[in-house]
């Protein structure tokens, strides 16, 4: 096991997602710990796609470098956090998911993987 799923896994056992993946800012996967019946590479190429779109509407609207994106649907939350310029580190939470721990978690995870990218 790689150091990256190794990262991953602690912060699916410390907050209860569904599922994360780190991806390369350019759409590839990079390491996930997904539940069955999850596509790495779909996961990868929307994540990288969604990212680029959100970094060009905090420019344009001049919000400075984005930090994360947060998408609530139905069933959930799916989280991105910028990991420095290079990649993208992808959540999947449920509805009954802590946001403040969970926020909490992500950040000494992207903090963890800044390091090592």
């Amino acid at each position: 096991m790689d150091r990256y799923t190794q990262i991953l896994q602690e912060l699916i056992k410390n907050t209860g997602l569904e599922g994360a993946a780190l991806v390369s800012a350019d759409g590839l996967p990079v390491s996930s710990v997904l539940k069955p019946g999850l596509e790495e590479d779909r996961i990868a190429a929307m994540s990288a796609a969604i990212l680029s779109l959100g970094e060009r509407v905090a420019e344009e609207l001049e919000k400075g470098g984005l930090e994360q994106i947060t998408v609530k649907g139905h069933n959930g939350y799916v989280i991105l956090t910028g990991i420095g310029s290079d990649a993208v580190l992808v959540v999947l939470a449920d509805n009954n998911a802590k946001l403040g721990l969970l926020l909490m978690e992500i950040k000494k995870a992207q903090d963890k993987l800044k390091t090592m990218i």
